[in-house]
């Protein structure tokens, strides 16, 4: 990838000092999404790439308790640096103590109540709800005229930051056009089998779809194999977020058709792996409290390029 180049060129200018092997941990929320295991994949490879790093991943398996659990863990054993992708907002006070043990720590693409890190990777899930918002809008004004038309809203794991802000953001540009109507809101957990089951009660509830908004990938997913079933695809878009490269991932699934359109969410891992080895093998390197990645809307005109781009070494 061209961003992973990019990153290995980053960390491989600067060597760690003459054996010394810099302890890495971090806590991810759900290896069982196919973002998250990107996520894992990369920040393997990186720090690979890096060396003197030792990583070590722990899946908090999408359970708040185990995740609080497994920084604790982390905790006691001092590593150099963590890192948490938090599986909920409100439940990693946790990170507070990591703070107070002199442990810094990278919060990496979703936010907690208490801002309990030194700095902060991620994306803005707002803008992407705005856009993805926007593009429904104009995908309804095309087929009818003006914007309007019902759509299913497939939502994430309630509580996220990146469920509240892609809600939002969509409803935004959907409150200026009071004709779209939000038939159903069916809740799914990021998890495609999930979505597949909502998406299969809701079409036996509902005569017309136009539209469905998935709040990632496999969710959209989810939804369209639940429409296809009872033979009715073709009779609404399916919309999404992540955009990951790779046969699996959305860029291709817009490729395919299966996908109107998807955001590319970046896996923010590359900026943070950045900054971590910067902050391990220079002490004195204060990162800033915030760093914000763009999202790019992919569609059938540009797919194959962003394809390629995020799948070609």
């Amino acid at each position: 990838m061209r961003y992973l180049l990019f990153v290995v060129l980053l960390v491989g200018c600067a060597k760690p000092p003459a054996g010394k092997q810099f302890f890495v941990a971090f806590s991810q929320c759900n290896n069982a999404e196919p973002y998250r295991s990107a996520q894992n994949a990369l920040m393997t490879t990186l720090f690979d790439k890096a060396g003197g790093v030792k990583l070590v991943i722990a899946d908090a398996q999408q359970d708040n308790s185990k995740q609080v659990a497994q920084v604790e863990t982390f905790i006691r054993q001092k590593p150099d640096l963590l890192i948490v992708a938090p599986n909920e907002r409100a439940a990693l006070t946790v990170m507070g103590q990591a703070i107070e043990a002199g442990i810094r720590v990278i919060c990496l693409e979703r936010d907690i109540l208490q801002p309990n890190y030194t700095t902060y990777v991620h994306s803005d899930n707002l803008a992407i709800g705005r856009m993805a918002g926007q593009f429904i809008a104009d995908a309804l004004a095309k087929k009818y005229g003006r914007a309007k038309g019902k759509v299913v809203q497939m939502r994430g794991l309630l509580g996220v930051e990146g469920e509240i802000k892609r809600d939002s953001g969509a409803k935004e540009v959907f409150a200026s056009h009071p004709e779209i109507q939000i038939v159903a809101e069916p809740v799914a957990d990021w998890i495609q089998a999930k979505a597949k089951d909502r998406m299969t009660e809701v079409l036996r509830a509902q005569p017309s779809i136009d539209v469905v908004y998935g709040h990632n990938d496999p969710m959209a997913i989810g939804a369209y194999l639940a429409a296809k079933e009872l033979g009715r695809d073709t009779e609404m878009i399916f919309v999404g977020v992540d955009g990951l490269g790779g046969p699996a991932g959305g860029i291709k699934k817009v490729m395919d058709g299966v996908l109107a359109a998807t955001f590319v969410y970046p896996l923010c891992v590359d900026k943070a792996v950045e900054i971590a080895v910067k902050m391990l093998r220079d002490p004195s390197f204060r990162p800033d409290r915030e760093y914000t990645l763009a999202s790019t809307m992919v569609t059938p005109e540009n797919a194959a390029k962003l394809f390629t781009q995020l799948t070609t070494p």
